[in-house]
């Protein structure tokens, strides 16, 4: 396959097939059973007397001395293993299916040419009987010999996307983002640079696995020295027998122009294939969202003063924060029940929207609908909705609402489409501010189908994923969303960096960066206007502080900068 300066080539001795090639393009008359010949590994003594392929999906079944691809088990606990023979090849112009049997599953490794110029790779496995599935990996690549390190990337609120440079040694790299999402802790990402590989030339190969729930990834050198790379859910995340699982989207992409042209790559992706756009052609709004301005003390007539102001910046889009629904004057109740707190809001959003409207501004809100407080009137009429226990310990002050559940995805799209129908709003920043008690694909799936029942009910409408800033960040959710909150931190020494390592992978049409008040809220640190403003306007730009603290001269710079 074939697919902008890359090829993968592909080869099978009867059983799952395997790849012998990943790399530049190749020309149209290249020797393909060369390569195979190419790929054959010496034995020495003490080894197989013929060494398992790193196929696809390396079967446990064929004395494979790594990591397997599938882990599976009968409903009684007995560990099945079986062996699968290469059935066919169905092939199309942009993507290759394989299909492979044994006596009782189907395996289907597909692999797809994107026009953006990555491939896309995603396994499938039916059974005949019910079986329970410990672990499954997207199509396994092996990792280059010429490489001596892999960059993955870990992080925590406010310090997203810092790199890990982790030098190739016997044995096995594996980390798993194990609490519900893709994670501040090891967000799905990596790249296996070769020798020599600077910014802006050699050699590296790229992985992203496009999926919001927790993800496994094993970099694995074999006692035999050859390598592999595994993707896939988090092991144990299907509780239950099934005949049918699949694993997300493994993206994948090759350079010859160093981590940048990685960057371009995925980047393009991002932009062009992942995110859906309402209206593609629209320039992006800039932003301005109240948080960091008035918290949780929401009043009529200041914000309307803020957004006189604001608009005068050259923000157009203005969003409400937290804040707003019933008793919520702090973060320890009331998320479940949204319904517009009528103390604070008497006449409703009518008000407020209709002054933002005449100042040539749209409209959006902020929600948290996967979560639940154990103060909330939902809490009380619904506790069996929480997922896990009720008295486990809470992440600031919350819960988790059961999403595999369909009465609680109803009644979350009824409260939001109850708003977005009342009221002219064209944007949500959907936030996720807790991690799970324990994983299961079913959970993300419900949001998944949350999130597409929205978006078809409401096709002009945008929605940002926050997750305590850069805790969901991945392809699965982008699909569903138009822009990424990188990180809660508005202090812009500390955005430049984030920015950088992030722009490995991330656009910046889709990466939200504020302009943040004068005393950062996060790190104390206090920088000048013109600084944090041109940080913020490297990306998607918008403002976050209370316009009323800046002086002429701070407004009159923003003003020119915006």
């Amino acid at each position: 396959m074939d697919n902008g300066k890359q090829t993968l080539v592909f080869a099978s001795d009867g059983g799952i097939p395997y790849s012998i090639y990943w790399g530049s393009r190749l020309p149209k008359n290249e020797l393909l059973d060369q390569i195979g010949l190419s790929d054959l590994n010496d034995l020495t003594s003490s080894m197989m007397d013929k060494l398992p392929d790193i196929s696809l999906c390396p079967e446990s079944s064929v004395s494979f001395q790594g990591q397997p691809g599938l882990v599976i088990f009968h409903p009684d606990g007995t560990q099945l293993r079986p062996s699968f023979n290469f059935k066919k090849a169905e092939i199309s112009l942009n993507s290759l299916r394989f299909i492979c049997t044994s006596e009782q599953f189907q395996l289907t490794l597909l692999i797809k040419a994107q026009k953006t110029g990555v491939f896309s790779l995603q396994t499938l496995l039916e059974s005949d009987e019910p079986v329970r599935l410990h672990w499954l990996a997207a199509p396994v690549l092996p990792g280059s010999q010429a490489s001596n390190e892999m960059i993955d990337f870990h992080g925590k609120w406010t310090r997203e996307f810092q790199p890990n440079r982790i030098r190739w040694t016997p044995g096995i790299r594996q980390r798993e983002a194990i609490n519900g999402r893709s994670g501040h802790e090891h967000p799905p990402f990596l790249i296996v640079p070769e020798r020599g590989c600077t910014n802006s030339k050699g050699t590296a190969f790229a992985f992203h696995y496009a999926w919001s729930g927790g993800h496994r990834m094993v970099a694995e050198e074999l006692p035999d020295g050859r390598r592999q790379i595994q993707f896939g859910n988090v092991q144990g995340a299907e509780p239950h027998s099934a005949t049918h699982f699949e694993t997300a989207e493994l993206i994948v992409g090759y350079s010859e122009d160093g981590l940048n042209g990685v960057a371009v790559s995925f980047q393009k992706d991002f932009r062009d294939r992942i995110v859906t756009w309402p209206n593609p052609k629209r320039p992006r709004p800039v932003h301005y969202n109240c948080w960091e301005a008035v918290y949780f003390e929401h009043n009529l007539k200041d914000l309307m003063t803020i957004a006189d102001k604001v608009a005068k910046y050259g923000a157009e889009r203005f969003i409400l924060d937290d804040g707003w629904f019933e008793k919520r004057n702090n973060d320890k109740t009331s998320l479940g029940d949204w319904r517009i707190d009528s103390k604070k809001w008497p006449l409703g959003f009518e008000p407020l929207i209709s002054h933002i409207h005449k100042l040539g501004m749209t409209f959006g809100i902020w929600f948290e609908p996967e979560m639940v407080s154990n103060k909330s009137e939902l809490f009380r009429l619904h506790p069996e909705w929480v997922l896990g226990n009720i008295d486990q310990t809470t992440g600031r002050y919350q819960l988790i609402l059961d999403m595999s559940r369909t009465e609680v995805r109803d009644y979350i799209f009824e409260a939001i489409s109850m708003i977005l129908s009342t009221y002219p709003i064209d944007y949500i920043k959907w936030d996720h501010n807790r991690t799970f008690p324990f994983v299961d694909t079913s959970q993300t799936r419900g949001t998944y189908e949350l999130l597409d029942r929205l978006r078809i009910q409401n096709p002009s409408l945008e929605i940002e994923s926050c997750a305590s800033g850069g805790g969901r960040i991945d392809a699965g959710i982008l699909s569903r969303t138009h822009r990424i909150w990188l990180s809660d931190s508005n202090d812009a020494l500390e955005r430049l960096r984030i920015h950088h390592e992030a722009s490995l992978f991330l656009p910046s049409c889709i990466t939200g960066a504020h302009v943040g008040p004068r005393h950062s809220h996060t790190s104390g640190r206090r920088l000048p206007i013109s600084f944090r403003a041109w940080v913020a306007a490297q990306r998607h730009m918008g403002f976050e502080m209370d316009p009323r603290e800046l002086s002429p001269d701070e407004e009159e710079t923003l003003i020119k900068i915006t």
